[in-house]
């Protein structure tokens, strides 16, 4: 399995809320309660679409507020590893491992 590095990710938007004086507001608590409204963000944009109609949200107008959320998402993630210590290399790798042992290919449906 390829390696997941999010290093340089979790660096800039450390460096990003530290140069705003943000780093003071970004407990575990805070920063899982943002990144909860931005998932809710994203959700909001598929609400009452159909199947296809989700399926082909990146041919539309929404692109940009999809692509703009996601980005909302993943640096409040990768804030929310640094706050809490996490390696998420290895935890990602240990999950996907789980899963892999739980579903094993060719028997999942």
């Amino acid at each position: 399995m390829p390696l997941i590095d999010i290093k340089n990710l979790q660096q800039a938007a450390a460096d990003f809320g530290e140069e705003r004086g943000w780093g003071k507001y970004h407990s575990p608590k805070n920063l899982a309660m943002a990144l909860s409204v931005e998932v809710a963000e994203l959700v909001e944009i598929f609400q009452w679409q159909t199947e296809s109609e989700s399926h082909a949200i990146m041919e539309t107008a929404e692109r940009e507020h999809v692509e703009q959320e996601l980005a909302d998402i993943t640096i409040y993630l990768s804030q929310l590893v640094t706050a809490l210590g996490v390696d998420l290399d290895a935890a990602v790798r240990a999950k996907m491992e789980m899963n892999a042992r739980k579903y094993p290919a060719g028997k999942a449906v």
